[in-house]
């Protein structure tokens, strides 16, 4: 069943992915090839009029010089980032569950090459001139110029990477039961990816080791926050003798997002979900009666445990899944019973 589902989805999703693969690697490595060649030109132009050293920190409070270094560790740490970006970006979009979320890593990647590129061409325009590095100001009205830059290029690379594969719908229906005769076992699992979660994470993240070098340990909280969404960013569902597992697929197996056992679940239903109507958003979602981890709209179980309150998952072939689990859930209640 695990390989019929999974295997079966991944093949379409590659065959999707074929035709644009080649101008999603060039457009998705073209901010950072850019930011890195602005920021050099900047310097190259500016290097002559440039103080010994430079005004490279600035504090949160009238954005008055308080760090210093030259020219080369100021291009070092940004190019340095520019590189490593660029590199993690890339891998990401070579990551098989993540395939369907390119467009959004793109427009990631495009936000993240301004968040840094326009720092270190200002940092460096800034002390155009000055001789005493001491004298610089960088006002803190150019922190939301940075995050409006930083979106505004997201949105141009979301533009340019165009519409996602479109995927086959899984089809829905399917007795609430499967048919699994006694004595043997049958285990299914998929996995799902959310767009909005990596690009919110990954964007976090970034910003944060970004503002980290310019303002010091108040970013941490935004390198914390991007290291707590980047986990919900894609999960595997499995449905086994064991219950309904739901785990993030870029940390160790033997860490869990939420575990049901059989005999915590009276009936499980696949169904379409609403992200927005039924649960007010994405991610792990907390509402009167139950909980859910929702990372789009459309198919997703829906279980109703002992105790009245329900769990939800939306995953694809949400039906089946849920046949299984109210196959497993009767034969532990049976077994109990005996």
């Amino acid at each position: 069943m695990n390989g019929a589902s999974g295997v079966g989805g991944g093949a379409r999703a590659r065959s999707g992915l074929a035709s644009s693969g080649p101008w999603w690697a060039l457009i998705a490595a073209f901010p950072f090839v850019a930011a890195l060649t602005t920021v050099v030109l900047v310097y190259a132009v500016v290097a002559d009029r440039l103080p010994e050293p430079l005004a490279t920190h600035f504090t949160t409070t009238g954005g008055r010089a308080d760090g210093y270094g030259t020219a080369q560790d100021l291009l070092t740490v940004v190019l340095g980032l520019l590189v490593v970006f660029g590199a993690v970006f890339g891998a990401l979009l070579q990551v098989r569950a993540f395939r369907p979320a390119t467009p959004w890593l793109i427009a990631g990647g495009y936000a993240t090459a301004a968040g840094v590129g326009y720092p270190g061409c200002l940092t460096l325009l800034a002390n155009e001139g000055v001789a005493d590095a001491s004298a610089v100001r960088l006002p803190l009205w150019h922190l939301p110029v940075l995050l409006v830059v930083a979106l505004a290029a997201g949105v141009l690379g979301r533009l340019l990477a165009g519409a996602p594969p479109r995927l086959p719908h899984p089809e829905s229906g399917g007795e609430p039961r499967l048919d699994l005769p006694p004595g043997t076992a049958a285990g299914w699992s998929r996995t799902v990816s959310s767009p909005l979660m990596a690009v919110l994470g990954g964007v976090l993240f970034c910003a944060g080791l970004v503002l980290g070098v310019l303002v010091g340990w108040p970013a941490l909280s935004l390198i914390l926050a991007g290291v707590l969404v980047l986990p919900f960013a894609s999960v595997r569902v499995t449905v086994d003798r064991r219950g309904l597992t739901v785990a993030p697929t870029l940390l160790p197996s033997r860490l869990r997002i939420r575990r049901v056992p059989l005999d915590r679940i009276a009936q499980a239903t696949g169904r379409p979900i609403a992200a927005l109507r039924e649960y007010g958003g994405w991610g792990y979602r907390i509402r009167s009666g139950g909980s859910g981890l929702i990372l789009r709209s459309g198919d997703g179980i829906v279980v109703t445990l002992t105790g009245g309150r329900t769990f939800a998952v939306t995953v694809d072939d949400a039906a089946t899944a849920a046949a299984l689990l109210n196959t497993y859930a009767d034969r532990a209640r049976s077994q109990q019973g005996g």
